[in-house]
């Protein structure tokens, strides 16, 4: 099976010593939600930078491959990598963790919209926007699994 977080077994493994309420992605997100602000900032380093270094080396998990390419990361114009490549390294120097967005629920341009809007916000909210599409992308990975 995939994991769910990007190499962060640990909250799929403190759901599973939990009483389980009956909905798996609420448990996770309990879990997720219950970490301390540092666990939650190596989850979001965990993750790669859409279509950065990892997906180049093609180190990505299956499951990040699969979602990158959905979103077409896979088949970028040479301007189009210029234009992650840099958002990417000003995103990461302004906020110190990779961009995350699920996306399977967007495109290539509706990405990189977002990348450049999210430069603008504090640190705080899009260290909560990051943990939202986390939740979004396990979801998905959730459904996936049925």
């Amino acid at each position: 099976m995939t994991a769910l977080f990007e190499h962060s077994p640990w909250i799929e493994e403190r759901a599973d010593a939990l009483p389980s309420s009956g909905d798996r992605h609420a448990d996770l997100m309990a879990v997720l939600h219950a970490a301390t602000a540092e666990e939650q900032l190596a989850l979001i380093r965990a993750h790669p930078e859409l279509a950065g270094k990892a997906a180049i080396d093609r180190t990505l998990t299956d499951a990040s491959a699969a979602e990158q390419a959905s979103a077409g990361l896979d088949r970028l114009s040479q301007a189009e990598f210029d234009r992650f490549h840099t958002l990417n390294a000003a995103y990461r120097a302004r906020f110190d963790f990779p961009f995350i967005i699920c996306v399977r629920l967007t495109d290539k341009a509706g990405i990189l919209a977002a990348m450049e809007r999210r430069l603008g916000n504090e640190r705080e909210a899009e260290i909560a926007t990051a943990l939202e599409q986390i939740g979004e992308i396990v979801r998905l990975r959730l459904e996936d699994a049925k």
